[in-house]
């Protein structure tokens, strides 16, 4: 009949699935046991002090521009006179740029009429050239985005890493507003556990940071060393990790530094910010990604096989919401109807159906109660009780409900990343911030 030849096509889909999303999710698996069982790395105590530049691009951030500037010069535990904010004003048709001088950053104008240059990474660029050039003592650049704040230590314990010999370095990526809405608390526990769980594997297991954005930290060595910032598309800070990766460069995870973003809280602004991830992963798949795999097999690098595995999240994680719930819906009514004898049968018996229903269910059972369930609640319980105060809540109670709605939070996110993945997104989009001020 032809519903059993279309039976027999999706469950040769559904293996094939299955190993697809089988692989990357054992990966993951593995790294949060590794991360339960493991300690945070800590890099020695330095006296020696390393002078540091803080550089921002910023599109029209009237709004948080001033306080993020005065937060880094006011609350670092640094020597003043061994760090500078440095604001690049991007095409900007407000007073971000006088707002970031008031504020006492070093602020350049950046006004260029291409409209395919609208994108951060060309204000990092001509930020990090003049920096080279015109601040020959800085030893250390950190990008900050307009909306991050650090806590005191940060400075300190990323000069610790640059001391003791760390060129590439990412921080913990906390959060301002985790606790605000639903899209703020499945951004803040999508990037939670991959600091908390998955760099604190990749830095205990030798492993090379992924080091994608707030609070990356780039030593002039490295700059100078790679040509400066060469990157090309949307996703800069994800291409520039991938060409440190394929270069056989590790980068480093240091996890007490913490960098908080302000995270957009609704659907529309979720959608923008993700559509600048996958419309830049898309074109990195084809031409960085890809290569992970060959050098993983000339180089026997775990890194390069990790980095290709995690990053190809992204593009699955939406099968894991889509295709299963269809696909399984779909078997348990089909073999229900057929081990019943509801339906004629002329190339399975109704056996092998009940059969069939009951190992899928045994098999959903273990791989979403146990292997997603029981290491997603693990995981956010761990977030909710241990660095409630990283993602902005005050109490550990506002962030509990991440131990229980963990499935609902990833679907949010990996949906809001399939409709980002789905549109074009070629410029610099603004996204709403959370925060106002008036730079009083």
């Amino acid at each position: 009949m032809w519903y059993e030849i279309l039976y027999r096509v999706l469950s040769i889909i559904n293996y094939v699935v299955l190993f697809i999303i089988g692989v990357p999710l054992i990966s993951e698996i593995i790294e949060i046991i590794v991360a339960l069982i493991t300690k945070k790395k800590k890099f020695p105590k330095s006296d020696k002090k390393a002078k540091i530049a803080y550089l921002i691009p910023a599109y029209n951030e009237s709004d948080v521009i001033y306080d993020t500037v005065k937060d880094a010069l006011d609350n670092q535990d640094y020597p003043k006179e061994l760090f500078s904010v440095y604001v690049i004003a991007n095409n900007c048709t407000d007073n971000t740029f006088e707002l970031a001088e008031k504020a006492g950053a070093i602020t350049l104008r950046l006004d260029d009429p291409d409209p395919n240059h609208h994108k951060a990474l060309y204000p990092l660029k001509y930020g990090i050239d003049y920096i080279l050039e015109h601040d020959p003592d800085v030893e250390m650049i950190i990008h900050l985005d307009a909306d991050n704040h650090m806590n005191k230590e940060f400075s300190s314990l990323m000069n610790d890493a640059y001391q003791s010999g760390v060129d590439f370095a990412r921080p913990y990526e906390g959060a301002i507003n985790a606790p605000q809405n639903h899209y703020t608390k499945a951004c803040a526990l999508f990037y939670a556990i991959d600091s908390r769980f998955l760099a604190r594997a990749r830095e205990r297991m030798h492993l090379a940071a992924h080091i994608n954005g707030s609070g990356a930290m780039m030593s002039r060595n490295l700059l100078l060393e790679t040509g400066g910032y060469d990157c090309v598309c949307i996703s800069d800070d994800t291409e520039f990790c991938f060409n440190r990766i394929l270069e056989n460069r590790k980068g480093h995870f240091v996890e007490e530094a913490v960098v908080y973003e302000d995270l957009p809280s609704t659907k529309k602004d979720t959608v923008a910010r993700n559509k600048r991830i996958m419309e830049g992963n898309k074109g990195l798949l084809k031409t960085k990604l890809i290569k992970m795999i060959p050098m993983f097999f000339k180089t026997g690098n775990l890194s390069f096989l990790e980095t290709f595995l995690t990053y190809i999240w992204l593009f699955i994680s939406t099968i894991v919401f889509t295709w299963l719930p269809l696909y399984y819906v779909y078997l348990f009514i089909f073999s229900g109807f057929a081990m019943n004898g509801n339906i004629e049968l002329s190339i399975f018996t109704p056996e092998y159906f009940n059969t069939i229903f009951w190992v899928s269910f045994w098999i959903i059972i273990g791989l979403f109660g146990v292997a997603i369930l029981l290491f997603g609640v693990i995981a956010s319980l761990v977030i909710a009780l241990q660095d409630y105060k990283k993602m902005g809540a005050k109490k550990r109670r506002e962030l509990i409900g991440l131990c229980f709605f963990f499935l609902i939070y990833m679907m949010i996110y990996a949906f809001t990343l399939m409709f980002g993945g789905m549109s074009k997104n070629k410029k610099w989009e603004k996204v709403s911030r959370n925060t106002n001020q008036n730079g009083k």
